[in-house]
């Protein structure tokens, strides 16, 4: 399976909104798998179809062995508040710590357009929370005060010339690390 570029903080599709999601098609089968592959491959628990340069409502999410597709997600409840390190794919080697509630339920529809809910907390919980945040174009350096976000912003200053064009390669090393865990496991 050929990888997906991931776009990274500056590009403009980080920002936009998404477009509802109104029938599922063989192009939106084939790119959520690619998104599930290359989220394994670069080592991450969710990602968003604008991190990879589309616009469609949907995420894709993988904590602790249970993959999960949200279609046209959103939070109708929360309730707590839990603060917790967060990094992101799009801002690679970049992480905050960010007050979000600690559990929510998230009203989406899966892969059949089946309208489901979930009650989550923890880190699955908050990967919801922050993929959802993608979909609506805000990113978790947005929940960073004013002079935490300036620290972050210096160091993104730093490193985003590693991504010629505001786009991260998986490397061919990542993907081999990636494929020896699989049989690992």
């Amino acid at each position: 399976m050929t990888l997906l570029d991931i776009r990274v903080l500056g590009d403009p599709i980080l920002r936009a909104q998404t477009v509802r999601v109104e029938r599922i098609t063989d192009d939106l089968r084939a790119l959520v798998d690619r998104m599930f592959e290359t989220m394994y491959a670069a080592q991450g628990i969710g990602l968003a179809a604008p991190q990879v340069g589309r616009t469609e409502r949907l995420s894709v999410i993988d904590v602790d062995k249970a993959p999960l597709v949200i279609v046209n997600p959103e939070v109708i409840e929360s309730s707590g508040s839990s603060k917790a390190e967060e990094g992101c794919l799009s801002i690679p080697d970049i992480y905050g710590d960010v007050q979000r509630p600690e559990s929510v339920r998230v009203r989406y529809q899966d892969m059949d357009m089946q309208t489901r809910e979930i009650d989550a907390e923890g880190l699955f919980g908050r990967c919801l929370q922050h993929e959802i945040d993608h979909l609506n174009g805000k990113l978790f350096i947005d929940y960073l005060s004013v002079i935490k976000r300036r620290a972050v912003m210096a160091k993104w200053q730093k490193e985003k010339d590693k991504y010629p064009g505001q786009i991260r390669t998986l490397t061919p090393s990542q993907v081999a690390q990636h494929h020896l865990r699989d049989e690992e496991l």
